[in-house]
């Protein structure tokens, strides 16, 4: 049993970060996300997340971006705002257009909580949030709660997949 950062408890767990930190899983991981991320409605201008869980993520699809031609930013939202220097809560923003749009992602979805958190700040900061990807969506939730905040959650895998 495990208690996820939900708070919630599951018999089911999924370490992504053991894929996303491994030299091809990164790539695997930021080659998925870029396809999905060019397919977009809206042209993405930068890619981010929530420390930790996004972290490996947003540099896989930045490094990949770069390497197929469609280079794309990287930024990296704190949980807790900078305590010294610029006090930020988003780092990368010198590399960001003022105001563009983003993908946000996500290692695992559950209830959806972090990222509302986190769509938050990064519309606080002025960018417009165009498109929101995990590369599992644990199907507890979270779907509905992004759906009723007005995003569409799109995933790589779902639970239903892998365990299948």
């Amino acid at each position: 049993e495990f208690t996820l950062t939900s708070g919630k408890t599951s018999d089911f767990y999924i370490d992504v970060k053991q894929t996303s930190l491994s030299a091809e899983g990164s790539y695997l991981c930021g080659k998925l996300i870029l396809d999905l991320m060019l397919a977009a409605d809206t042209p993405i201008q930068a890619v981010g997340g929530m420390t930790l869980g996004a972290d490996p993520l947003v540099s896989a699809v930045s490094v990949v971006s770069h390497l197929e031609g469609h280079p794309v930013p990287a930024f990296i939202v704190r949980k807790e705002a900078k305590g010294h220097g610029t006090g930020n809560y988003i780092e990368g923003l010198s590399n960001m257009p003022a105001g563009c749009t983003v993908t946000l992602l996500e290692d695992v979805v559950t209830t959806g909580g972090t990222l509302v958190q986190v769509i938050k700040r990064v519309e606080d900061a002025g960018f417009v949030v165009g498109q929101v990807i995990t590369v599992v969506e644990r199907q507890e939730g979270g779907v509905d709660v992004l759906a009723e905040a007005g995003y569409k959650l799109e995933s790589l895998f779902t639970r239903e997949q892998l365990l299948s």
